[in-house]
């Protein structure tokens, strides 16, 4: 049974009359938007947490360890200082654009939550366009970013607002292609049916294992790659690159309209990591989950910040790449090989042939596209080190020096 409909039956039991059905459908949906609400904020501090000791034990440092058990309410201190700071705005500041955007950034990633299945009848809504609901929030943050670029009337802000467009849209396109990977599996958009449609039976057992990275890894490679731009994550974080636009997008923004900026982030990594957890990992399936239901949201949530401590192991060991280099990848190598493999994997399913060779095809075609992207990167961190320190030859400038006379100083 679906959380609401326990939570509505509990209240008609408790003598709620039938006649104000819609009074208790809204109390329900206000519980459930609470809950998540604030559950969603007391996870971003945990989040931050996270980032601060992982970063810190790859770069042989501490990390938090003063304020609280392993330094736990060092966030907590943080956010407290940002709750007193001051607001500032610009004088010169578009008012509107300038206070709605980081509203929308949070709002963005919040209403995300409405379709991620926590567990077996643990989500929010269950919607028929599930996939398609959560491609069409990628263009809130997108326009938060924008706006707040445009809105603080600096130049550094609205050259990282230009960088948004460019970053964001460009990767956005072949993570939905390989969102759509396993829906075309499916033949669902349903977040709940895409991870019980992950399950592994062994007689009556379900053993929760029939994860589809094992059938879809180069739709799951190409989804996490492009997650990482889209979180604006290491090596994709060049909208917010320190050494050419100080601090991004946000610059102008102090006090909590920065730190909604910042929890946006943070929430957004870790939301992405749920998608994969939902589309790729098994969701919430896992060994007797169907028997204990609780395991469920356990399953989920240890899946879920496995993959977030993996993007914080990329953030602390990988460079800043260049913006070229960075668009570069997104056309030239992700976009055309999630678009063939997209390709392939629908004409294997139309083919007239038993259910197991069509999978087995889809797997061969998922593993040359792994390949590919492997052996493209490999070929150009080769050209790399062989590279001159010196980008560009000063053709125009060749036989035109003249040596220095070494004995006119005498």
């Amino acid at each position: 049974m679906n959380w609401s409909d326990a939570l509505i039956q509990l209240q008609y039991n408790l003598g709620a009359p039938q006649e104000l059905s819609w009074l208790v459908e809204g109390i329900t949906y206000f519980i459930g938007a609470f809950v998540i609400a604030n559950a969603a904020l007391v996870l971003a501090l945990l989040l931050i947490w996270i980032t601060r000791k992982v970063v810190s034990r790859i770069q042989d440092r501490i990390g938090p360890n003063r304020l609280g058990p392993y330094g736990l309410f060092q966030t907590v201190a943080d956010a407290m200082k940002l709750l007193s700071k001051e607001d500032i705005k610009p004088t010169s500041a578009d008012t509107p654009s300038y206070l709605i955007a980081p509203v929308l950034s949070v709002m963005g990633v919040l209403m995300a939550l409405a379709v991620i299945p926590f567990g077996a009848g643990l989500i929010g809504a269950d919607l028929n366009v599930g996939v398609l609901y959560l491609v069409a929030l990628g263009s809130i943050g997108i326009m938060a970013a924008l706006m707040a670029g445009w809105g603080s009337n600096n130049k550094y802000a609205l050259l990282a607002g230009f960088r948004v467009v460019a970053q964001l849209l460009s990767y956005e396109i072949p993570m939905v292609l390989a969102m759509f990977a396993p829906v075309l599996l499916v033949g669902t958009m349903r977040m709940q049916e895409l991870s019980q449609a992950q399950s592994l039976y062994l007689g009556p057992i379900n053993l929760g294992l029939g994860w589809f990275i094992f059938l879809l890894p180069g739709a799951f490679l190409i989804y996490f790659i492009a997650a990482l731009a889209e979180s604006e994550q290491t090596p994709f974080d060049l909208l917010e690159a320190e050494s050419e636009l100080i601090a991004g997008f946000h610059i102008e923004y102090s006090g909590m309209k920065f730190a909604m900026f910042f929890l946006a982030q943070f929430l957004n990594s870790f939301f992405l990591g749920a998608i994969a957890v939902a589309l790729f990992l098994g969701g919430w399936q896992g060994p007797f989950a169907g028997q204990v239901p609780l395991l469920g949201p356990i399953y989920f949530l240890a899946k879920t910040f496995f993959i977030y401590v993996v993007i914080q192991w990329i953030k602390g060991t990988f460079p800043r790449v260049r913006i070229d280099q960075m668009m570069q990848f997104a056309w030239k190598v992700l976009v055309p090989l999630v678009l063939a493999l997209i390709l392939a994997q629908m004409i294997i399913m139309k083919l007239p042939l038993p259910g197991w060779i069509n999978s087995l095809l889809v797997l061969v075609a998922n593993i040359a596209v792994v390949l590919a992207v492997l052996n493209i990167m490999g070929n150009y961190f080769k050209r790399e080190q062989v590279r001159s320190k010196r980008a560009f030859a000063p053709k125009s400038l060749i036989g035109t020096m003249q040596p220095v006379n070494s004995s006119a100083g005498d």
